[in-house]
């Protein structure tokens, strides 16, 4: 028997997307993925690209120019600072974040992404494949630790109780308001 296709509805159509922002020019990729779905075995983030800009991550300053390459109803009640980041407008109120100069001194960006992990899981999320996600996805899972640590640490529900780490946690679309 001849394999079935897949039904219409489930069915990509692979879309190209063209970048071109104040990082990254000239830079082209194929969505090839359902958005939100289809995502590698184990990788079950807590927050999608939206929630996390709405709750409030990087300062606000982290998307600001680059809407157009994704979809605009993630900016709609995003919490964005046009120029400097604005701790305040952080989930938790607090700067959780090392400046990209030592993410990439430490070797975590890769060229294709060159804002860091949220750019790979925004564009992850949106349907592209890419040759780093085996990496990336390795990287989502090393904060686990973080949310063991919150859970031994803090009562309960108690959002006060290691600020930063969650909102460091937050930034790798953990919500750790449910520990």
């Amino acid at each position: 028997m001849p394999p079935r296709s897949p039904s219409r509805r489930n069915r990509v159509v692979a879309r190209r997307v063209e970048v071109n922002d104040k990082m990254q020019q000239g830079y082209s990729y194929d969505l090839t993925a359902r958005p939100g779905q289809d995502f590698a075995e184990g990788f079950t983030p807590d927050l999608t690209p939206k929630d996390m800009l709405e709750m409030g991550v990087f300062g606000g300053c982290y998307m600001t120019d680059c809407r157009d390459e994704f979809p605009k109803s993630w900016f709609e009640g995003a919490k964005l600072s046009p120029g400097k980041p604005d701790k305040a407008l952080n989930y938790f109120g607090i700067h959780a974040s090392q400046p990209l100069s030592e993410w990439r001194r430490k070797g975590w960006i890769h060229e294709d992404d060159p804002r860091g992990w949220f750019q790979w899981y925004c564009r992850y999320y949106t349907g592209r494949r890419h040759a780093d996600d085996e990496r990336q996805i390795g990287r989502w899972r090393a904060m686990r630790r973080h949310v063991g640590q919150v859970r031994k640490g803090c009562e309960e529900g108690d959002l006060s109780c290691r600020p930063k780490q969650r909102q460091a946690l937050l930034h790798w679309a953990y919500d750790s308001r449910r520990l």
